[in-house]
């Protein structure tokens, strides 16, 4: 069991979002490949307009703010289904054939042959259920939100923004840090993720992630 690297006040926590947000938010367009640099990604989060950024990717970068948002404004929520869907609802508006729902068809994933299967909403329900009730720490709950929402693919797309930012959702409450995937370790992310596809086994991809993707105040603490 991965224990809390983080234990924060209420105060750090959100000063800990304050200052990571932004990156954040360009670190989850680095994982959908998407041609924006963290300048543009900023730059468009501040309300200004970047002429070579592409109409898509301003769009998912906005998504992605108005989904931190409801993440603060529901930070004492418990974690439900209703609030998975509300975020994929808000994170994947106007980029998939429908969002906030579960998806009814198949989907492939890029890399890999593994396909996941048509979600049932009483076994997601039930799974969701199972792991935000289980009695281990936030760290570690948070990490097995993010690996069965991205294995899972239970939305037509947005999965992995979706996974982990109810997986941030779970951490800020706790007090106990953010996950964001750097440029450093992306190519690295990738390959596990990867291999998670193929082998269902996410020991390796949580325990990296658990080592180099969960921040605290260890850069920005208060004065």
């Amino acid at each position: 069991m991965l224990a809390d690297k983080n234990r924060l006040t209420r105060e750090q926590s959100l000063f800990l979002v304050k200052k990571k947000r932004d990156e954040n938010i360009y670190c989850c367009m680095k994982m959908e490949n998407r041609a924006v640099t963290f300048p543009q990604t900023k730059t468009i989060l501040d309300g200004v307009n970047v002429p070579d950024v592409r109409l898509d990717d301003i769009q998912a970068i906005l998504n992605m703010r108005d989904a931190w948002k409801y993440l603060l404004d529901t930070i004492d929520e418990p974690v439900s289904f209703e609030l998975f869907c509300k975020f994929n609802g808000l994170i994947a508006r106007n980029e998939a054939l429908k969002w906030g729902t579960l998806r009814t068809g198949n989907v492939g994933i890029s890399g890999t042959e593994y396909m996941p299967p048509i979600p049932d909403e009483n076994t997601v329900r039930a799974e969701l259920d199972r792991i935000v009730n289980a009695d281990v720490s936030a760290a570690q709950k948070a990490l097995d939100i993010f690996a069965w929402g991205t294995r899972g693919q239970f939305f037509w797309d947005g999965n992995k923004r979706t996974s982990m930012t109810l997986a941030n959702k779970i951490l800020v409450a706790g007090g106990a840090g953010i996950l964001t995937v750097t440029d450093k370790h992306m190519e690295r992310f990738n390959e596990l993720l990867l291999s998670y596809y193929n082998t269902a086994d996410a020991s390796e991809l949580k325990e990296f992630l658990y080592e180099n993707a969960i921040v605290g105040l260890e850069i920005y603490k208060l004065s």
